[in-house]
């Protein structure tokens, strides 16, 4: 084991002792299973994916109504909870790879000239200067109990579909995505085959 000297805000100097320098041996996970993240306590964390829907192109009746019955279902929750909202990069390469295959096929001037407009839009919007993602929404909570967890994402699945919105239970991709983004603050590495 090594020591490391952390230096507080004050300049306080606490020795913390470290055998790994990968952030992943610092947090208290075990495993990630079934839409769950098993804590080393015993505990677990999961929660529900609420699907996007906006209500803004609504008429201001149904507006209300949804910001008024997600209100009361915020306010009827009685155990604890996080709102996590986070970003998911979009890999459009499938339909670009459709693009082209459709410009391949296609007989007519025209429609090859709109195709190649769309073919050159997507290839600019995956360039380095913009950043496609999909914003995503989560409710997680943690619990050690499985009857109380199954309860408490019924609790969230009903409670949000009374509200007009529609969800589902995390999947183990999305809480992976969750910790990436917290981790590495949405950033992402891509490593290549090393030639020799």
């Amino acid at each position: 084991m090594e020591e490391e000297d952390i230096f507080g805000e004050v300049g306080v100097v606490v020795m913390a002792k470290t055998n790994s320098y990968y952030t992943e041996d610092w947090l208290p996970i075990k495993q990630i299973l079934n839409g769950m993240i098993q804590l080393e306590n015993g505990e677990y964390v999961t929660g529900v994916k609420v699907h996007p829907r906006n209500i803004f192109i609504a008429d201001a009746g149904l507006q209300n109504a949804i910001i008024g019955n997600l209100r009361n279902f915020y306010n009827s929750i009685n155990f604890e909870f996080w709102l996590i909202i986070a970003d998911r990069p979009v890999d459009i390469g499938v339909y670009l790879s459709q693009l082209q295959i459709l410009y391949n096929n296609s007989n007519s001037n025209i429609a090859k000239k709109l195709i190649m407009e769309d073919i050159n839009k997507a290839n600019m919007f995956m360039s380095a200067e913009y950043n496609v993602v999909d914003t995503e929404y989560f409710i997680l909570f943690k619990e050690k109990r499985m009857e109380l967890i199954q309860k408490n994402l019924h609790t969230l699945i009903s409670g949000l579909a009374n509200s007009g919105l529609n969800s589902n239970q995390t999947s183990n991709d999305d809480l992976r995505m969750i910790l990436d983004n917290f981790l590495n603050g949405g950033a992402h590495a891509n490593f290549g085959t090393v030639m020799s």
